[in-house]
């Protein structure tokens, strides 16, 4: 096993899930981290790891979503890992946060790492089959929110919310645990 699939199997041990979902989606991390010749690649064709921030205001009282230009929903910032990400989740996802936001950001000195896990489907297109996105989650902080802005590359938008106003855009169970976790650790 190589060192960064190591520090995966490390990483995912650790974490602690706060509802079931989330036990049964460490779990199938795990396995699928032992499974995958290349955890961390995109070319794996049934599952592979990705990294998401939710992103925070130095005073924790705004977050950003973006709008993914393909699932056209109000997300996170997340995607897939780098080589030059050298198989840290961490990496992938302040990388991700950064393309995303345009803002420097840094990992939220008090939240767990990661602060959350999520196992979902991504949609077959044109010449990728539908696969399973495994993301590590984490809590991080813009340092300077006035930067914000949305790369037509990245997203088709990125905004500033409040908690409430994000809250209200969040369209699934899971992505609404890892914004109360996020929320809750800011306060």
């Amino acid at each position: 096993m190589s060192v960064p699939q190591t520090s995966l199997h490390e990483l995912l041990a650790r974490h602690v899930p706060t509802d079931d979902k989330e036990r049964e989606d460490v779990a199938r991390m795990r396995a699928f981290a032992a499974e995958l010749e290349r955890p961390f690649s995109r070319e794996q064709p049934r599952a592979h790891f990705t990294g998401s921030a939710v992103v925070v205001d130095p005073a924790g009282e705004r977050v950003v979503m973006v709008l993914h230009g393909k699932l056209n929903r109000w997300l996170q910032p997340g995607g897939h890992s780098e080589a030059a990400d050298a198989g840290s989740m961490e990496a992938t996802a302040l990388r991700e946060a950064r393309e995303e936001t345009g803002c420097r950001v840094r990992l939220h000195e008090r939240a767990p790492r990661p602060l959350d896990v999520d196992v979902h489907a991504i949609p077959a297109r044109k010449n990728e089959p539908e696969h399973l996105h495994l993301d590590v989650r984490y809590l991080v902080v813009a340092e300077d929110p006035e930067s914000l802005a949305h790369d037509p590359n990245e997203s088709s938008g990125a905004q500033w919310l409040s908690w409430d106003e994000a809250l209200a855009r969040v369209d699934e169970a899971p992505l609404r645990r890892l914004m109360e976790k996020a929320r809750a650790l800011v306060r």
